[in-house]
């Protein structure tokens, strides 16, 4: 049965996903799918710029840690982790990742019945 963790989890990465989600749509709804003009409004400014390539480089340093961290650890199902971050972002990868681990832990010291 999940724990008060792994629910915590759960609730982080739906916030994670719907939360970017509403304004991505809402900014992709008023002007149009247009990934160019997307990324000229993320980097407007320096300060927007400047956000925004924090997020990339926590991205970044994020994948490279879990995927290292999975392999050292055994964690299967760590490629979840790749469309969470790439499609969503940071906000949902990472309590994905973390729930993928908690999970595995979970059931490596559930002993058999």
């Amino acid at each position: 049965f999940p724990n008060s963790f792994t629910f915590c989890l759960i609730f982080m990465a739906v916030a994670g996903g719907v939360v970017p989600w509403v304004f991505f749509g809402s900014w992709f709804y008023q002007n149009g799918f247009s990934p160019a003009a997307f990324l000229f409004a993320v980097f407007q400014n320096e300060a927007a710029g400047a956000f925004a390539l924090d997020v990339v480089i926590s991205s970044v340093v994020f994948l490279v840690w879990s995927f290292l961290d999975a392999k050292q650890d055994g964690v299967k199902g760590w490629f979840w982790v790749l469309p969470a971050n790439f499609l969503v972002g940071l906000s949902l990868a990472l309590p994905v990742y973390l729930f993928i681990k908690e999970v595995r832990i979970d059931t490596a010291s559930t002993p058999d019945p």
